[in-house]
């Protein structure tokens, strides 16, 4: 049998492809101001063409960076125009670049870039960050606190041992004989001299001496071993600090020692007719007690807990101007790249060598490189603008007013692909009167209403949130009940759904939030 003849055929196609200088432009969207200053600081060590001034450096450019310009289209996702001359592919400098985006009457679109804040600006318009704690560290205020002692040496020692062993939250971070082993470790538990054992017996001594003294220690709770110990040290801190001990009810305060003996999920289920059982105790005394021990602290050192002083830098900035709001690209956040010009300028003469087509090649990818970081921030301006168009309502009236808001919308809007706004809405924040939040906050799904529209899932879980903050603690709301509360305000939202916000917003269940 003959097989068929090979054969040619040329079938006509169109593919797809991403210049070099696209891809680029794409993965420089899609990075955050963390990752893009990293980004930046490494480029600028790889490619000797590429400089990056200080921030301190407001001076006009000299004659020697290089004047480079380029003409940023509106109307397409990213410009790249033919290589037709040197002068045509050179790339604008960020800090000289006029951000103007299409105007929109709505609003006072202002891309000036703002100035510093003054120096006695309202304490209302300081950023959380500003507000770091300058309190003492929990060992430091219970190192006073022990300073205050008189103590013998070797029990002075013991206390600044557990002291340094306290956790975070304000546990001890082991049981005694770990600590003493810890101490000791070449000390064997199975086969110790008498003289050892002495010396563990003596050791042990001081450091139950120490915990007594440091459990007495404010904050109440300290020291404690697990969080039944912790409510019980509170407990007893409470009885002893009270004015009139005579008019105290001390059965409930026997009560309420022994239910931090049960089991922690019944007293967090506030199980009270089980709790009732195994306590022997009438149930309207049982929720006396879990009321009071609902009013302890579990974490006796919160207060203690050092605030991070990472900053989160906004990409834009969204303020009220006159009648209308001026949203503007965050300067902090703009990296001052250039092209080195008397580079540029020295290697322009060398066209002709082949031995600096190397060096060329460096040239333009400095230049695209700049040109694609300003495509960035242009993209993500018109972006943030037209969010604030889109989501008037939430600037003047919070969250309750968020409308329904997809990808889609905003992108036909700019003349962008969906895949680029997702891009740019990752990672990116901006600041309004309302408070910082990332650009995917501002888009979200709708819910269904009586009549025939739509409102946002935002807006239906700042609803739920409000219902629940009013609801009666000895009668909450049901999910069931909430979804007829929304139903009447025209809000068509079954159970299920109510049940998946409400735990989108971190709020306990019905059983979970009565109080006893």
């Amino acid at each position: 049998m003959v097989g068929a003849a090979p054969h040619l055929s040329i079938r006509p196609g169109i593919q797809l492809q991403l210049t070099p200088q696209l891809q680029q432009a794409l993965r420089l969207l899609q990075l955050s101001s963390l990752e893009l200053q990293q980004e930046v600081q490494q480029r600028v060590l790889d490619n000797p063409f590429l400089e990056l001034e200080e921030a301190e450096a407001t001076a006009p450019s000299t004659p020697e960076k290089e004047a480079v310009s380029a003409d940023i289209s509106s109307d397409s996702e990213f410009n790249t125009p033919d290589n037709q001359s040197e002068s045509a592919q050179e790339a604008p400098e960020l800090e000289a670049l006029s951000w103007e985006g299409d105007s929109l009457s709505a609003f006072d679109w202002d891309d000036a870039p703002p100035g510093p804040a003054p120096a006695n600006a309202d304490s209302e318009q300081a950023l959380p960050h500003d507000f770091t704690a300058s309190a003492p560290s929990l060992q430091a205020h219970l190192q006073e606190q022990a300073s205050n002692l008189r103590l013998a040496p070797a029990e002075r020692a013991a206390l600044e041992f557990l002291i340094g062993n306290l956790l975070d939250n304000g546990y001890l971070d082991g049981d005694l004989p770990e600590l003493a082993h810890a101490l000791l470790p070449e000390v064997a538990t199975e086969a110790e001299t008498p003289s050892a054992a002495e010396t563990r017996q003596t050791l042990m001594h001081h450091l139950q001496l120490a915990l007594g003294l440091l459990q007495s220690m404010e904050p109440a709770g300290i020291g404690a071993r697990n969080v039944a110990e912790c409510l019980r040290l509170q407990l007893r801190h409470a009885w002893a600090q009270e004015a009139q001990p005579a008019h105290a009810d001390h059965a409930l305060y026997q009560l309420a020692l022994a239910l931090c003996e049960q089991p922690l999920p019944l007293l967090a289920r506030k199980d009270v007719r089980t709790l009732a059982q195994h306590c022997a105790a009438p149930p309207e005394r049982i929720a006396l007690a879990l009321r009071w021990i609902g009013q302890l602290e579990p974490n006796p050192a919160r207060r203690f807990a050092a605030i991070a002083q990472a900053r989160l830098i906004p990409d834009v900035l969204v303020r009220p101007s006159g009648q209308g709001l001026q949203v503007q690209l965050n300067p902090e956040v703009l990296p001052r790249l250039n092209v080195h010009a008397l580079y540029a300028q020295a290697l322009r003469g060398q066209r002709s060598h082949a031995s600096y087509a190397g060096l060329h090649s460096q040239l333009q990818e400095a230049r695209w490189y700049v040109k694609n970081l300003a495509q960035r921030f242009d993209t993500i301006l018109r972006v943030a603008q037209a969010i604030v168009q889109e989501q008037a309502g939430f600037f003047k009236h919070g969250p309750v007013a968020m409308r329904p808001l997809v990808l889609r919308e905003v992108a036909q809007a700019l003349d962008l692909h969906t895949s680029t706004i997702s891009r740019t809405v990752n990672g990116k924040y901006m600041a309004t009167p309302q408070g910082t939040f990332e650009f995917s906050y501002f888009f979200s799904s709708g819910v269904q209403t009586d009549t025939g529209g739509s409102t946002s899932s935002t807006a239906v879980q700042t609803v739920i949130a409000q219902l629940i903050a009013a609801e009666n603690p000895k009668k909450p709301l049901s999910d069931a009940k909430i979804a007829d509360l929304l139903a009447a305000q025209g809000i068509e939202c079954a159970r299920r759904t109510v049940a998946k916000y409400r735990e989108a917003l971190n709020i306990p269940a019905t059983s979970l939030r009565k109080t006893v």
